[in-house]
């Protein structure tokens, strides 16, 4: 599914110079890298604040905890997403609300969203899915409306965009109060291990979030706040550094794969492919077709036989997880999300893709399909 070495191998000297340097400091916890990462990301998304920490849950656990919600509050969620969306919600005593998506982009279903919300509602999260942003003027409006937080889970959307009716253009995850995002070694801007990042505009939030991820100090042995330990290792920093000067380069050839994948398969009967929609700039993380007919696990162990890798996000909705299932009324049912479950498939995508490994997968579904 990705080619994670082929990409070191292209920027080796660079990223072995980077970790060379924080083992010669000794610095590995709180090392200058860490600052000018968090300063060179906030350049890049055009955002005042970028607060690193030890991965993407707890970038959006530390934002639900920076808001001071009240045990019950409702936080409004995609039923279609990964677990950690609801789960950090369920951890810290809130509720989670579990609304559908729309079937041609994945992205939460603006009718479901306003339906959900009560006078219990507190947080909207919007999830910008396999590379591509929720549609966010209309969430933001009704947030607005509604007196709402939005938080941006952009974990799989670094470096996407997104486009208002006055034509503005923002980075997704700056849309929102706050925005936070992953950096697994998969995702767009990847690490060699666990990071993640929450990003705000609003100083005050900023300084909430920076101590609550400190063990809620801001000044050492001074606890302000019950916190937790979530921080970016120096060496994980000092590589992100490297990898985020060649993030445009690695989004562009994403999108090369995709317009191949697009033009190839654009013809084949039974598959939609991804919506690139036009409000938004997607950059692939994940290229995710719709298997229609109920031949999806047909296709899926006929390309395995060939030896072509490929992925099932996600397999189930939210609801009819276990842990979530108490959140529900019983026969709780979203249609476009239980479609989508039993539909989706994600081919191979990444930044090292060669155009004969990627004709080798157009001509295998092609042969389904025959």
């Amino acid at each position: 599914m990705v080619d994670l070495f082929g990409q070191y191998t292209k920027i080796k000297l660079e990223i072995d110079q980077a970790i060379q340097g924080v083992i010669d400091s000794s610095s590995f916890i709180k090392g200058k890298d860490v600052l000018e990462f968090e300063s060179n990301l906030s350049k890049f998304l055009d955002i005042k604040h970028v607060i690193s920490c030890a991965n993407g849950t707890d970038a959006l656990q530390i934002a639900l905890m920076a808001l001071e919600l009240t045990q019950g509050d409702e936080i409004i969620v995609p039923a279609f997403t990964y677990a950690a969306t609801a789960e950090v919600i369920a951890l810290l005593g809130l509720t989670p609300i579990m609304v559908d998506v729309d079937q041609d982009d994945f992205s939460m279903n603006i009718a479901s969203l306003e339906s959900a919300i009560t006078a219990r509602t507190k947080v909207i999260i919007p999830v910008h899915l396999f590379g591509q942003s929720s549609d966010m003027e209309p969430i933001m409006t009704l947030a607005k409306k509604h007196n709402l937080f939005v938080i941006e889970d952009n974990a799989q959307s670094l470096g996407a965009s997104y486009t208002f009716s006055d034509d503005t253009t923002q980075k997704t995850g700056t849309i929102g109060h706050i925005g936070c995002t992953s950096f697994f070694p998969t995702k767009n801007l990847g690490c060699f291990g666990d990071g993640g990042a929450i990003f705000t505009d609003d100083s005050q939030l900023a300084e909430k979030i920076r101590m609550i991820a400190n063990h809620g100090q801001k000044i050492k042995y001074h606890h302000s706040v019950v916190g937790c330990n979530s921080r970016l290792d120096t060496i994980q920093a000092a590589l992100l550094n490297v990898k985020l000067r060649y993030l445009s380069t690695h989004l562009q050839a994403r999108k090369e794969a995709a317009v191949y994948y697009d033009q190839h398969l654009g013809n084949v009967s039974g598959i939609l492919l991804p919506t690139q929609k036009s409000y938004a700039v997607h950059t692939y993380n994940q290229y995710t077709i719709v298997v229609q007919n109920n031949d999806r696990d047909k296709l899926q162990s006929y390309l395995k036989e060939k030896g072509i890798p490929t992925m099932i996000y996600y397999p189930l909705p939210l609801y009819k997880q276990d842990a979530f299932s108490c959140y529900v009324r019983e026969g709780f049912h979203l249609s476009n999300t239980e479609w989508l479950c039993g539909a989706v498939l994600s081919l191979p995508i990444h930044t090292e893709m060669k155009k004969e490994t990627q004709q080798f997968i157009v001509d295998s579904i092609k042969q389904f399909y025959s």
